[in-house]
């Protein structure tokens, strides 16, 4: 998405100031206040020259630039926090095959430069969603081929925070089907916690996050990585574009190009389906309860 220009040499949309606020608080705020200095310090500093409008999503802001020998590239700012933590550090181990390639970054400020790419051509604009999911089950054996580094954070962990969680998640939830989904991904999740993988996964690699490229047909962005089992990164691909009667097709086409164990799988796609269904009861929005991660859920234990 493009923003609108109020002024300077970047445009800061209402709808991040929106989401930064909502989601962040004071970090969130501090964070817009600080974007005109910060983009004008490093398109000085990293020799940069704006070309277009700023770009946004929910957590970054992006400005389309040229560096000094007139290659194109994209400045990319944003909240350093649980999510982008550790997205320099996987996209420098990936170096380009799979994924957008890292030009440089600074790590105090989680600014980065980035390789560019066609923003106006995501893999959603592919009609065929099962030429879709083939493209996106390829890039993702590619990425997660690649053992994660040392500190990153895990999908040990995160499991097991989910699993203390869900008791007293439940107290939240009053429709017993609703409570006996979320029992039984917690159950399948308890089953494969105590071996939770050592892959770079991607965590968030879903069709808006695939863009075109000129030296590769298409290249993963917007990495929240973590070590862990593959099997948890496929959730992206089964509930965008949904449609539940195309869930076991991408289902059995992932695991096949991943070379994933489909019992292994399918318990750590049910504990995606629990991370994000206590993400809704913690959120209030339990109406959530009943959409596409409930049903996936649903369908997966055989219920």
């Amino acid at each position: 998405m493009h923003a609108p220009r109020i002024g300077g040499v970047i445009d800061i949309p209402e709808e991040l100031v929106e989401t930064q606020t909502k989601y962040n608080g004071e970090p969130g705020r501090a964070f817009i206040a600080a974007l005109p200095d910060r983009a004008a310090h490093f398109l000085d500093a990293w020799q940069l020259t704006p070309t277009g409008p700023s770009m946004y999503g929910m957590a970054s802001l992006v400005l389309p630039v040229t560096r000094a020998d007139g290659t194109p590239a994209a400045l990319k700012m944003q909240l350093l926090d649980e999510e982008s933590e550790g997205e320099p550090v996987a996209l420098r181990i990936w170096d380009g095959a799979g994924a957008v390639r890292l030009l440089d970054d600074d790590p105090a400020t989680n600014t980065m430069l980035l390789e560019r790419l066609d923003e106006t051509r995501h893999l959603s604009t592919v009609e065929d969603s099962r030429k879709a999911v083939q493209i996106l089950a390829e890039l993702l054996a590619r990425l997660t081929a690649v053992q994660a580094p040392a500190g990153m954070r895990t999908l040990g962990a995160i499991a097991r925070r989910m699993l203390d969680g869900v008791p007293a998640a439940l107290a939240s939830v009053p429709e017993q089907a609703q409570r006996q989904v979320i029992l039984g991904c917690a159950a399948a999740v308890r089953e494969v916690a105590d071996e939770p993988g050592d892959r770079l996964l991607h965590w968030d690699l879903h069709y808006d996050n695939i863009l075109a490229a000129d030296r590769e047909p298409w290249l993963a962005i917007d990495p929240k990585p973590l070590a862990g089992d593959p099997g948890f990164d496929l959730m992206p691909a089964l509930d965008n574009r949904f449609d539940l009667a195309e869930v076991p097709y991408r289902f059995d086409l992932m695991t096949e190009v991943l070379g994933l164990d489909r019992d292994r799988a399918r318990a750590w796609v049910l504990g995606r389906a629990l991370q994000n269904l206590l993400w809704e009861i913690e959120d209030e929005e339990l109406d959530g309860l009943e959409g596409e991660q409930f049903a996936i859920a649903r369908l997966f234990l055989g219920r």
